[in-house]
């Protein structure tokens, strides 16, 4: 089962299950795990969602045996991530965290899902459940988006993260020039003409980021190898990425499962790829929410714990709960 609402897009889609087509996908951060929902893309009666059991009653247990990882562990870990950066002298790392959330009886997620609809309408929203993995997000991060009759491609280089009231610093700049430069340059592996915007505020919520848009012309059979040479970017990895990764595993308390990996939504037409961020696994006892954040030298590990507390509360203040 999946329900999906498109960014700007209020209509409310599922798969029919009508072919062996596997029109929406779900990548995890490693890419080795996939979950597909067979059938094309068909839209969804509101009152038939509103009248169709949801995941709640075929939610699993919680036998992952996580506990919280609280500020103090937190800032002491980020730290040593602080001090990784300084040695080697990398521009970003990004470093995530799992908030494990108990205090519920129940969660109606019917309704949990249209207040998170109606918080992020420029967003790839989300809620789905295939028997043993069920989550919840909603995004606006896109990883790629391609016209398959005009082979336009495009993408976004975004990060730095604030309140929307508050000004930029030069640590969020310094944090989106390289996720920038990084994309331009695979970006020109496949085609010598990229256009590149300005960059501006992109607001999600209660937060906002600093965005690049870029468009270029590629081959249809390069799409999938871009996609491969995009993921993870350095807005969810950091730079060098191999270097990084090895850092993640070593540093983060809790894989990453479909955290931070993307979703592939193919029509007859398009093809569009969205990065999976602020978002929750499911369970009958628990929800596990993902948040992390992009750590250079200047970073304050205090004021990043804030950051994923503020973006822990995309999912949380939007569920329903009794």
């Amino acid at each position: 089962m999946i329900y999906f609402k498109l960014p700007f897009d209020e209509k409310l889609y599922s798969t029919d299950q009508n072919s062996n087509k596997n029109a929406v996908r779900f990548y995890s951060y490693d890419g080795l795990d996939v979950i597909n929902f067979a059938g094309n893309i068909a839209e969804v009666d509101p009152d038939e969602f509103d009248n169709t059991p949801i995941i709640s009653t075929s939610l699993l247990n919680d036998t992952t045996g996580f506990t919280v990882e609280g500020q103090e562990e937190y800032c002491d870990t980020l730290e040593q991530v602080i001090e990784v950066i300084r040695t080697h002298k990398l521009p970003k790392l990004v470093y995530s965290r799992r908030k494990i959330f108990t205090d519920f009886t129940a969660i109606d997620y019917r309704e949990s899902f249209k207040n998170l609809c109606s918080s992020y309408p420029n967003a790839f929203r989300y809620l789905f459940n295939d028997g043993q993995n069920a989550w919840m997000g909603a995004f606006s991060e896109v990883l790629g988006k391609y016209n398959k009759n005009t082979h336009e491609f495009e993408t976004m280089a975004l990060a730095g993260t604030l309140p929307v009231s508050e000004g930029w610093s030069e640590k969020e700049i310094e944090e989106q020039k390289p996720v920038t430069s990084y994309i331009e340059h695979i970006l020109e592996n496949y085609s010598d003409q990229v256009q590149k915007s300005a960059t501006y505020d992109h607001i999600s919520g209660n937060i906002k980021h600093l965005r690049t848009d870029f468009k270029t012309i590629i081959q249809p059979d390069d799409l999938d190898k871009l996609i491969q040479d995009l993921h993870p970017t350095p807005a969810v990895c950091g730079i060098p990425k191999d270097f990084c990764n090895e850092n993640i595993r070593k540093f983060e308390k809790y894989p990453r499962e479909f955290y931070a990996g993307y979703s592939k939504i193919e029509t007859e037409d398009s093809v569009q790829y969205f990065v999976n961020l602020r978002c929750a696994r499911l369970y009958k006892d628990s929800v596990h929410i993902f948040a992390g954040g992009g750590i250079t030298a200047q970073s304050n590990p205090s004021k990043e714990w804030i950051e994923t507390e503020l973006k822990s509360e995309a999912i949380l203040k939007n569920l329903v709960i009794s």
